[in-house]
């Protein structure tokens, strides 16, 4: 029997901050300085989160293609801005453009052909599915992009003097930097495996939980799930190799000479 979605009381909700309490016992308890973080974070995540309800209900009842073509730019480019952020290194103006070209590509191909193909949904802005799965695409490929440019980077540089003894040796760029970009790519798709090998016998996933908990029937929630998830494994997929692929080339001049990135031009 299909029962009706449980509606969460306010002070029900006030009621689930307790566990945020008790964190912060805990983290004082260990002498660890982030109770400030933590109430920062949690203040945060709550803002956002009530903003964006009644931003999505606004979209929602007024769906146009316009209004989610901008919220899918607007995620983007925080998705960039994050990446930029996390790795914090300066990087040159042609690394930061393989980041952002790799960023788009990477999730709007995959975002398109999921939507366009496999749920087919109409109109093709319908915000109920564009946005929640474009927010899923491009979240995940933010966070594939900067483990594997994170990795690729710091081993950059505690592996020059190997990449240009390799060089000097006759190795092309490609070559020198191979087994770095290899592992690079591994760890930013690691993760997204890693989900989807725990998927299901570990955890339930968020989306397939909401959509139980909102009365949808299990086998229909398992079939998003499960093409949500090949979906952002695509998008990580592409958008990681395309960033590490044309990346790595960014540190080599015309000349094929290694070289640092300072955020300045060569």
């Amino acid at each position: 029997m299909k029962q009706e979605v449980i509606n969460i009381e306010f002070w029900r909700l006030s009621a689930a901050y307790l566990f945020v309490l008790i964190l912060i016992l805990l983290v004082k308890k260990r002498e660890i300085k982030r109770e400030k973080l933590i109430v920062l974070s949690t203040a945060r995540m709550t803002i956002q989160l009530v903003l964006v309800g009644y931003i999505l209900m606004y979209i929602f009842k007024n769906p146009s293609p316009w209004i989610v073509l901008l919220v899918l730019c607007f995620m983007e480019s925080f998705a960039v801005y994050n990446i930029f952020k996390q790795l914090h290194k300066p990087l040159s103006k042609k690394l930061k453009l393989v980041i952002v070209l790799s960023m788009v590509i990477g999730s709007l191909v995959s975002l398109l052909y999921f939507n366009l193909i496999v749920i087919h949904f109409k109109p093709w802005y319908e915000p109920q599915y564009f946005i929640p799965i474009a927010g899923m695409f491009i979240g995940n490929s933010m966070i594939g992009i900067t483990l594997g440019m994170k990795e690729m980077i710091e081993n950059f540089a505690t592996q020059k003097n190997l990449i240009e003894g390799a060089l000097m040796l006759g190795a092309k760029p490609d070559a020198a930097t191979k087994p770095i970009v290899n592992s690079a790519f591994d760890s930013a798709i690691l993760p997204t495996i890693n989900n989807m090998v725990g998927m299901g016998i570990v955890f339930l996933p968020g989306m397939m939980t909401g959509q139980i908990l909102a009365g949808t029937s299990p086998l229909v929630a398992i079939e998003y799930q499960i093409v949500i998830l090949i979906g952002i494994a695509g998008s990580v997929g592409i958008s990681s190799f395309l960033s590490l692929q044309f990346g790595y080339k960014t540190f080599f001049n015309d000349r094929f000479q290694f070289i640092p990135q300072n955020g300045k031009e060569k």
